[in-house]
C-alpha cells in the first residue's frame, strides 16, 4: 500500500474510530431473494449449456438511464448498491458516523482481477481507485435481451449484488462492456470464477450468450469443470 494513502487511511480511521461500527449497528449487505429473477445453482459448466445462444441484438435504444438511478437503494437497507458492494468486498473498513454504518470512507481491497490490493479512500481523485463493475455489462444486458424487460426488472438487474463486484478502477475501465469472448482478467486464478458469475447472472435473468462468448466460457471452464455457480 503506497505510503501517502495509508497515512490517510490512518487518519481517517483516527477521525472515527469506535464509529466504524460493530457489526449489530451496521445494514445487512443484501442476499436479495428477487422475484425477477430466478437464482440457479449446480456447475457453471452445466449452466453454461443450458443458455440459449444467440447473436447480439442491436444496441439501438441503449442508455444507461434504462437501467435507473445508477446505485439506487432497491432492497431499501438505507444504504445505496455502492457502499453495500463496498462493505461486502472490503476489508479494514472506515465507516462515516452517522450514516447507520453505510458510508465506506476507506478500506482495503484484494482486487479479483488483478490479484493485488488496493486501497480506497472516498474523495476527488481516489474514489476511482476502487469501481463496482457489473460482471455482465449493462450494454451486454440490453442485447442480449434486456431491452425487452420492463424497468423494474432492469433497475433490480442494474443493483442486483450477485452481478456485481469492487474492483481495480482501471481494470474496471479497460472491461468496459467487453463479454469473456474479448476480455478475461489478468488474474489467471480469478479467471473460472470470473465467468462462472456471468454465467450464473444470465442463467438467473435469462438473458442469452452470443457464439463467440459461450465458446470463450466453455475454454475457460474446460479446465475447472466443477466450478460452481456463485450464491452472492
Amino acid at each position: 500500500m503506497p505510503a501517502v494513502v495509508a497515512v490517510v487511511i490512518s487518519v481517517i480511521a483516527a477521525l472515527v474510530a469506535g464509529c466504524s461500527g460493530a457489526p449489530a449497528g451496521r445494514p445487512a449487505v443484501p442476499r436479495p431473494a428477487d422475484p425477477v429473477a430466478t437464482p440457479v445453482s449446480g456447475s457453471a459448466l452445466a449452466a453454461l449449456e443450458a443458455l440459449p445462444v444467440k447473436g447480439r441484438a442491436p444496441r439501438t435504444g441503449y442508455d444507461r438511464d434504462r437501467f435507473g438511478q445508477a446505485w439506487a437503494d432497491v432492497d431499501r437497507n438505507g444504504c445505496d448498491t455502492r457502499n453495500d458492494v463496498l462493505r461486502r468486498d472490503l476489508t479494514e473498513l472506515v465507516l462515516k458516523p452517522g450514516t447507520r454504518g453505510c458510508l465506506v470512507l476507506a478500506g482495503r481491497l484484494v482486487d479479483p482481477y488483478g490479484g493485488r490490493p488496493v486501497a480506497f479512500v472516498r474523495g476527488p481523485g481516489t474514489s476511482n481507485a476502487v469501481e463496482i463493475d457489473h460482471v455482465v455489462a449493462l450494454s451486454d444486458a440490453w442485447q442480449t435481451g434486456a431491452q425487452r424487460w420492463p424497468e423494474a426488472k432492469r433497475v433490480r438487474f442494474a443493483n442486483d449484488p450477485l452481478g456485481l463486484l469492487a474492483v481495480s478502477g482501471p481494470l474496471n475501465r479497460r472491461k468496459s462492456d467487453a463479454d469473456a469472448a474479448s476480455w478475461l482478467p489478468p488474474a489467471k486464478g480469478y479467471r473460472c470464477a470470473f465467468v462462472a458469475r456471468q454465467v450464473a447472472v444470465k442463467a438467473a435473468y435469462g438473458l442469452w450468450v452470443k457464439p463467440a462468448e459461450k465458446a470463450a466460457i466453455t475454454r475457460v471452464l474446460d479446465r475447472c469443470p466443477d466450478e460452481p455457480l456463485p450464491a452472492y
